[in-house]
């Protein structure tokens, strides 16, 4: 029996602020493919690591906790739940705070080798959107579709600072633009895959486009590689 092709895999990746979870989730439901928000994986080990008390200097302890750890996501990509070792923490990982903690614990190297092989577990028929820092540079370097969305600094905190209000949250401005920056030069100069995109991805500036038209253009270059891919087949 011959081998089966692999499941296709977009990757989408960016710093934060570019629309990145919203667009990956709306394409996977266009695609009707699975969905992976792998800043929700991080977020979910460093919520519940750093509520066991273990600091990220402690690696080998991390490597421990890592082993019994359980994440998963609703299957449908338009709900974005997401539950780590059977609880509920959609909203709790949502803060800045935690972003923050997931932003530490990712550049320890021992994390990002034993949260590989859960994000890799998500490529599955009939294909995959996987939304993050490093998806098309290390956790799928042989993905299909690889797509980098970026925007302007000022932008970016703008987007981040309406989407916590409306979340409820109190935040300032002036501290978000100072807090994303500093996560940015953090996820670009770590030693374990750093933020930086992919020689061989699209790159598209969100800037000054809505959500409809950075999916429209995704779904443009998705069609146009799936096309391209079974001619080849």
């Amino acid at each position: 029996m011959p081998d089966q092709p692999e499941p296709p895999v977009l990757a989408l990746d960016g710093p934060s602020g570019t629309g990145k979870g919203t667009v990956g989730r709306l394409l996977a439901g266009r695609l009707g493919w699975h969905y992976l928000d792998s800043g929700a994986v991080y977020r979910v080990f460093a919520y519940l690591a750093d509520k066991d008390g273990i600091l990220p200097e402690e690696e080998g302890k991390l490597t421990d906790f890592s082993r019994n750890l359980e994440i998963r996501f609703d299957p449908d990509p338009a709900v974005p739940g997401v539950y780590g070792n059977g609880a509920d923490l959609t909203q709790v990982i949502r803060t800045e705070r935690c972003g923050e903690l997931a932003s530490r614990y990712a550049a320890v190297p021992s994390v990002r080798t034993a949260l590989l092989a859960l994000q890799r577990g998500q490529q599955r028929p009939p294909g995959l959107v996987a939304d993050g820092r490093d998806m098309g540079s290390t956790v799928f370097p042989a993905a299909r579709i690889k797509i980098y969305l970026d925007a302007s600094a000022s932008v970016r905190a703008e987007r981040r600072y309406k989407q916590l209000k409306e979340k409820g949250f109190d935040v300032s401005l002036a501290r978000l633009r100072q807090d994303m920056a500093e996560r940015d030069r953090r996820d670009a100069s770590r030693a374990a895959s750093p933020l930086a995109m992919p020689a061989d991805a699209v790159r598209i500036d969100t800037s000054d486009l809505t959500i409809a038209e950075v999916v429209e253009r995704v779904m443009h270059l998705v069609s146009r590689q799936l096309e391209d891919g079974a001619a080849t087949r």
